[in-house]
């Protein structure tokens, strides 16, 4: 039977001012695959993952974030949901499948108490990762760059992480997993899942609807090794690591695409059940909750983008 509600991040549509730059960037060195390409939208995926995408790169004379979906199995579910988001005083648009893309499945879409642009899908088209069904090899053979094999987390910034942790919790059933908080008891972060990882989508607090990084999920540290050195040989702009972080127990990798926006590779972690207490870091350990190794954070990478 399928677990209700949220089953896990979906996808992200990012804006990039260079469209075509952008697609070789992601298909060559992140190591994405395209799955569609239209005048100003591409579509690209893990090279895992089943479904037709989890990266949208939208072309406009800025860039960052305009939304961030969650993937819905059971279309009772993606009415309960609606439900509970209209409940709670927010208004939802609803889209009929191939109404938002020729992939895309019934959408509920909603401004979040962040300024985040969320939407709930169900149905969205599946491609397959490549590989039979049938005595499959490990991987294909023709990845490129880093080929992640799926989308991870996002992670996001807002003014009152407490309010939208307490919607997310009650709204949208995500569990906390990990929390920083100030020293006078306000969540400076948190960290929320609903795949049993450390998060699936973070709040730090900041401008409301800004946009930190989307992460791509490698299998070993010594695949954070060979992004950075693919980094390297691209001359691509990296932000940190490779390193470890406290919160989440995770390893990662933050670089930059060429518009400017942040991506991280990401490993590691643990697992959390439904019944588990959430860590707390205090005030004076966010450093060393964020990178373990170095024990405090530049002020350059709380830069945010919207």
């Amino acid at each position: 039977m399928t677990s209700p509600g949220v089953l896990r991040l979906s996808h992200a549509e990012i804006r990039v001012p260079d469209l075509q730059l952008a697609t070789a960037y992601y298909a060559e060195v992140v190591g994405l695959v395209v799955t569609r390409t239209e005048t100003n939208r591409t579509f690209l995926k893990g090279w895992d993952e089943h479904q037709h995408h989890s990266l949208i790169l939208s072309e406009e004379p800025t860039y960052g974030l305009n939304s961030l979906a969650f993937k819905v199995m059971e279309p009772a579910e993606l009415d309960r949901l609606a439900e509970r988001v209209e409940a709670a005083g927010i208004s939802t648009q609803r889209f009929a499948p191939e109404a938002l893309n020729p992939a895309s499945g019934t959408v509920v879409r909603f401004t979040a108490p962040s300024g985040h642009v969320i939407d709930l899908e169900h149905g969205q088209a599946q491609v397959g990762n490549g590989l039979s069904l049938i005595n499959p090899p490990p991987a294909p053979a023709d990845l490129k760059g880093m080929h992640p094999p799926r989308l991870d987390h996002i992670f996001l910034l807002c003014e009152d992480v407490d309010a939208i942790t307490a919607f997310f919790q009650e709204v949208l059933e995500f569990r906390l997993t990990e929390q920083i908080l100030a020293d006078d008891g306000h969540q400076l972060t948190t960290f929320l899942e609903r795949t049993h990882t450390p998060h699936d989508i973070a709040f730090l607090t900041g401008p409301d609807g800004g946009f930190h990084h989307l992460a791509y999920w490698v299998d070993e540290w010594n695949d954070l090794r060979t992004a950075a050195d693919t980094c390297a040989y691209h001359g691509v702009n990296i932000d940190a690591g490779p390193t470890r972080h406290g919160a989440t127990r995770g390893c990662g990798l933050y670089f930059f695409d060429p518009a400017g926006n942040r991506n991280e590779v990401y490993t590691g972690g643990y697992w959390f059940d439904p019944d588990d207490e959430p860590t707390t870091w205090t005030e004076a350990e966010m450093g060393r909750a964020i990178f373990t190794y170095k024990g405090q954070v530049d002020p350059g990478f709380m830069s945010v983008h919207s």
